[in-house]
């Protein structure tokens, strides 16, 4: 088969088979009597096997080596080709994030395409005080990105640069849940933390809610205590079992106890809460400091008087609890919603 057949039928161009046939990978075992490169069925077969190892990223030499060596194991260079294309996809995804974060900037001319890498550099560089600056004073006429802000978040982890780039997250007024979105699934919990605590920070956002409710079911217990908190405020009565687990773990109980104060404001919502609480009371596990911080919980729900019905009534019955601590706190915070009825008449 001459040299014009073998390009039709394998696909790889003349000037290739060539270099081949130069590089001794694949030579002809024939020649016309005119010279011409003439090919057999076997040097047609490893044209085809040089083409797939080609399309496994080998480079000619290795290919080569690969086809004449008999000891020439794959393992060891399989694995190198492995690290080195997630090396270049991890490069290529890189690139394509930046190139997506200036496009969210909308760049009217090269000098604002320029000032945004300028502050992607910013955001990258090793010094904590250099990416917070970026945040805090970015450059003149060139906003943060709302998508930028938030892929900045999800891989922040000194405290005080996390909490700039929150704070500008929520001030930016560009649609990044669906950046933080992918960042709740992530397999690292506290890439799910730092996307929820965002999250959190701008509870109106379209789609704030449907996440945060999602991430009350994570694997984590900052992630749903951060979650349930956010969501609290927000008047949803899905939070109520994690804040209620929060008061009785002592995780941020104060906050959980102060946010169900909050959603006792709905009648319904405070039966729910307060038979919550009244079941971790009498759960044979609850230990004094537990039922101490369960008391004091009760008394967020009960209102400024000492009539409602309810977490009043508990509270009363708890005077005479038979733990003395608990008996002490439930007489003396009883007595402060007393007061606050007699100032109130």
């Amino acid at each position: 088969m001459l040299i014009g057949d073998v390009a039709r039928r394998s696909g790889v161009s003349t000037r290739m088979l060539r270099h081949y046939d130069a590089l001794g990978l694949v030579r002809p075992t024939g020649r016309t009597v005119g010279g011409y490169r003439e090919y057999s069925a076997e040097d047609v077969r490893r044209i085809f096997h040089v083409e797939s190892l080609r399309s496994l990223g080998l480079s000619l030499k290795q290919i080569g080596r690969a086809l004449e060596d008999p000891a020439f194991t794959p393992s060891a260079l399989v694995s190198d080709l492995i690290r080195q294309t997630e090396d270049r996809l991890a490069r290529e995804k890189e690139l394509l994030e930046r190139l997506r974060a200036i496009d969210a900037s909308t760049p009217t001319d090269w000098q604002g395409v320029l000032r945004i890498v300028a502050l992607m550099r910013e955001l990258n560089s090793t010094s904590a005080a250099r990416r917070q600056q970026a945040v805090l004073a970015p450059p003149e006429n060139a906003p943060v990105p709302a998508e930028l802000l938030a892929e900045a978040v999800l891989t922040e982890s000194d405290p005080h640069v996390a909490g700039a780039l929150r704070w500008a997250l929520a001030r930016s007024g560009g649609d990044a849940v669906a950046t933080l979105r992918a960042g709740t699934h992530s397999e690292d919990a506290r890439v799910r933390r730092r996307a929820v605590l965002a999250i959190a920070g701008m509870p109106e956002a379209p789609g704030a809610v449907e996440v945060l409710t999602d991430a009350l079911r994570d694997s984590d217990p900052p992630v749903r205590r951060h979650a349930a908190l956010a969501l609290g405020r927000q008047g949803v009565a899905a939070a109520v079992p994690t804040l209620v687990s929060m008061v009785v773990e002592g995780c941020n109980d104060v906050d959980a106890a102060e946010v169900l104060g909050t959603l006792s404001l709905d009648p319904g919502c405070r039966d729910r809460i307060t038979t919550a609480l009244v079941g971790e009371l009498a759960a044979p596990t609850a230990d004094s400091a537990t039922r101490i911080r369960l008391t004091q919980a009760l008394v967020e729900l009960a209102g400024t008087t000492a009539q409602e019905a309810g977490p009043v009534t508990v509270l009363r019955r708890l005077t005479h609890d038979d733990d003395r601590d608990v008996a002490l706190v439930a007489t003396a915070l009883v007595e402060v919603l007393e007061e606050r009825y007699l100032e109130d008449r």
